[in-house]
């Protein structure tokens, strides 16, 4: 396979093929060259073609800790007290800027995921 953008489906479904013949490619060499750079096109193609969304901020938050292997009572110490982790984990508070601040400051999680705007649940009060 020639080396040049991927441009049309079979390109890519080619290079992804090539990719998975040099998959075990010896570090250093023209092969592990190759696979880099395939996989550098095949990746511009797939942001292009497939892009995918940023996970809204609670949705973040709940990977993070999972991923850590924390529970919904570590957050209290970044986001308050716990009726305030259950309230904005079920979608009833929204997130102050104070806490988006501690959340990425603490979990690491990006701003930018903290800062978007999603929807609340409607309460009954």
């Amino acid at each position: 396979m020639e080396l040049r953008p991927i441009k049309t489906e079979l390109d890519y479904q080619n290079a992804l093929k090539e990719i998975e013949k040099l998959f075990h490619a010896e570090p250093n060499s023209p092969e592990c060259d190759r696979l880099d750079i395939l996989t550098t096109l095949v990746e511009a193609y797939e942001q292009k073609h497939y892009p995918i969304e940023a996970p809204d901020a609670i949705s973040a938050i709940l990977y993070y800790l999972e991923s850590r292997g924390l529970s919904e009572q570590d957050l209290a110490v970044s986001i308050g007290s716990q009726q305030q982790v259950t309230a904005i984990l079920k979608r009833q508070k929204p997130l102050t800027l104070d806490i988006i601040r501690r959340l990425n400051q603490d979990l690491k999680i990006p701003a930018e995921i903290l800062i978007k705007p999603y929807s609340l649940e409607k309460t009954s009060a």
